[in-house]
């Protein structure tokens, strides 16, 4: 549904909802901007764009570093001359209670799930405004609604839907929808990372599942199917929202 040839920028393109994000831009003809941390598997996903025919590079570093941000887009706009969409879905996840969240695990939280959705949104926001363009941020439903035993994740995951939001307004004006996608339980590695008890993934998938009115986790393809819908031309009326995607569990 996405225009072919945009100049799309996504963080978080190593893993999970990233990477199958950008494989979905990628079907699509786009031209991609893979950021991640990690290069071995930053490298896997920018082959495979590269043998769908797409032209992609990849830029490894911090996205709580706003110089990066700032290179990053720059990067986009000296070689393509543009940029169409920014996919903020870099983010980590630190599971306990208010008094289990230490305080490294609290500013490691915001820097890459709060810090970075501004940093990398401030920056193209700038490349935007006289073209217009679209952002769509990975936030979460626990942003929506809250989640036991995971505070500090709930609260980031809050703030970028009121980031979201805010910056849809400031910017309507300026054609640059803002929106949120909010999946719940995806099948992806964080979704059994960071226990600090002993647990199988398979136990974690199915307490997760049973929690869920459809009975089954999201996959990564379909968040990416949301995500690059959000960023059509199709979705050029839709700007500020929230978009739960998690099979009616914030609907109870």
């Amino acid at each position: 549904m996405a225009d072919t040839k945009k100049v799309v920028i996504v963080t978080g393109a190593t893993s999970g909802i990233g990477g199958a994000v950008a494989e979905a831009f990628g079907a699509t003809g786009a031209t991609l901007v893979l950021v991640g941390r990690d290069p071995g598997r930053g490298q896997q996903v920018l082959e495979k764009l590269q043998n769908l025919g797409c032209t992609a590079e990849l830029k490894l570093g911090d996205v709580a570093d706003p110089g990066f941000a700032d290179q990053v887009v720059a990067t986009a706009m000296d070689r393509f001359g543009k940029l169409d969409v920014l996919v903020n879905s870099a983010g980590i996840i630190r599971r306990g209670t208010v008094t289990e969240t230490s305080d490294d695990d609290w500013r490691q939280t915001f820097d890459a799930n709060v810090s970075g959705v501004f940093y990398f949104s401030r920056a193209a926001v700038k490349a935007m405004k006289v073209t217009g363009g679209s952002i769509v941020n990975i936030a979460s439903n626990v942003g929506l609604v809250g989640c036991s035993n995971l505070a500090a994740y709930c609260a980031s995951k809050g703030a970028v839907v009121l980031l979201t939001r805010a910056m849809a307004l400031d910017h309507a004006r300026e054609q640059i929808t803002i929106n949120a996608v909010c999946p719940g339980a995806v099948d992806t590695p964080m979704l059994v990372s960071a226990h600090n008890k002993p647990v199988t993934a398979s136990e974690i998938l199915q307490q997760n599942i049973a929690s869920i009115p459809q009975g089954r986790v999201a996959t990564a393809e379909e968040i990416a199917s949301l995500t690059v819908f959000l960023a059509s031309k199709e979705a050029r009326h839709i700007t500020g929202v929230a978009v739960p995607i998690d099979g009616g569990f914030t609907a109870g």
